[in-house]
């Protein structure tokens, strides 16, 4: 798990970016160049309710556990629990790295993502 922005270390193979959008003001082809993401999956990024939520006042462990099982919820949703399934499968054979821009993990979807990711028998790092 990565912060988007952040420069690359060895072995973290390819960033896959799971935002629900992309970097302000860098061009597409730079994504990769300027260590964002080398493949956009908005698919996996909380969807704009759960973050309005989750921005509208200060952070108390109730709110962040209020936003924890509403992220859950949605990707238990086909389409995303798919994608977990895939990748937790890509783990056992390649690495990549998950990231977000927030600077703290530990209130970030991407410590969930980690959290879904072992649920699916994922080899996390």
């Amino acid at each position: 798990m990565v912060r988007l922005g952040s420069p690359r270390t060895a072995g973290e193979g390819p960033r896959l970016g799971t935002v629900r959008r992309p970097p302000r003001g860098v061009k597409k082809e730079d994504f990769a160049t300027r260590n964002y993401f080398d493949v956009w999956l908005p698919d996996l990024a909380p969807s704009a309710p759960v973050v309005s939520a989750a921005l509208s006042k200060p952070w108390t462990s109730s709110r962040w556990e209020n936003f924890s099982k509403r992220y859950r919820r949605e990707m238990a949703k086909p389409p995303a629990d798919r994608l977990l399934s895939l990748l937790a499968l890509l783990s056992k054979e390649t690495n990549f790295s998950i990231g977000c821009y927030c600077e703290d993990e530990s209130r970030c979807h991407r410590s969930l993502l980690r959290e879904l990711l072992i649920e699916k028998g994922a080899v996390v790092n």
